[in-house]
């Protein structure tokens, strides 16, 4: 199977991942069992479709199931290991990352993204940036595709300019999630990343949201810039949650984006959900997924 890299330096497919979570640690065991079922299902519901699944890692603080243990010992060699791209955060032990890139290489899994995890809750870094690891994981598995992480809501040319760096130790690079509220943001994103030249293949993280419950948006606003207002607006003109999604998709397409990862699509029917954005945003015949 083509590896994750050379699927995104393809031209002039897109392609499409779903980011999934694991299960979270402090689940009682039946609960915890009946979570993991459900992620494998749509593992590999996803994956028979030539999907490509990122697994999380405890990123915005809540602990989670250790995701490579599981895939490793529950999927076996059912699923094809190129079409699961695991992450990785600073929010260990160092020792437990460096071996988690050992177990990743040594399992098969041609893909790995290294991220810092969000600073303000749960465990504090290990490392203060995820270069750093990203530099100490290259070093031992030269063979591995690292993802890095860039924010098109921040300053595009600094966001940019990180990139550029040669200490960055990254193959490709993902976004924060964005929306087609925020398509000024994307466009200088990606403007500056034209100009400077930046050769990188980016994934384009987008959101599924499930609805404009007020409570539910400020918690997520605390994680990622959500535009709640505009949001709201739209849910309560009748918009659902596929057509916000694959409004975003389309908007980005537009702008000149070629590849998206999906968050926070339903555990159970995940494949059915992501056809019928993907049919939506009328993007499925450019798709390599």
């Amino acid at each position: 199977m083509s590896s994750y890299l050379s699927l995104l330096r393809r031209e002039p497919a897109s392609v499409v991942a779903v980011e999934l979570r694991p299960p979270r640690a402090e689940l009682e065991a039946a609960a915890g069992m009946d979570a993991w079922i459900d992620a494998y299902h749509a593992i590999r519901s996803l994956t028979r479709h030539e999907v490509r699944v990122m697994l999380t890692d405890s990123a915005v603080g809540a602990q989670e199931e250790n995701n490579l243990r599981h895939l490793v010992a529950n999927l076996g060699d059912s699923v094809d290991r190129s079409r699961i791209i695991p992450f990785l955060t600073t929010k260990h032990s160092l020792e437990f990352c460096l071996a988690y890139a050992d177990q990743t290489a040594q399992s098969g899994f041609p893909s790995l993204v290294v991220l810092g995890g969000d600073k303000h809750v749960g465990r504090p870094r290990c490392l203060e940036h995820a270069w750093q690891l990203r530099q100490l994981i290259r070093g031992r598995h030269p063979e591995l595709e690292l993802g890095g992480w860039a924010n098109p809501t921040a300053d595009p040319k600094g966001q940019v300019e990180f990139l550029l760096q040669p200490d960055v130790s990254a193959d490709f690079y993902l976004t924060q999630i964005v929306s087609h509220h925020q398509a000024d943001r994307v466009e200088a994103f990606l403007d500056a990343a034209r100009n400077n030249g930046l050769e990188l293949p980016g994934v384009f993280g987008v959101f599924f949201y499930r609805s404009a419950n007020p409570k539910t948006l400020q918690i997520l606003n605390q994680f990622l810039p959500v535009p709640i207002e505009p949001l709201t607006k739209e849910f309560a003109e009748g918009a659902t949650p596929i057509d916000i999604c694959a409004r975003t998709i389309r908007k980005l397409i537009d702008l000149g984006a070629r590849h998206f990862y999906v968050s926070n699509l339903p555990v159970k029917k995940t494949a059915a959900t992501l056809n019928a954005i993907l049919e939506k945003a009328a993007i499925t015949a450019h798709l390599k997924l």
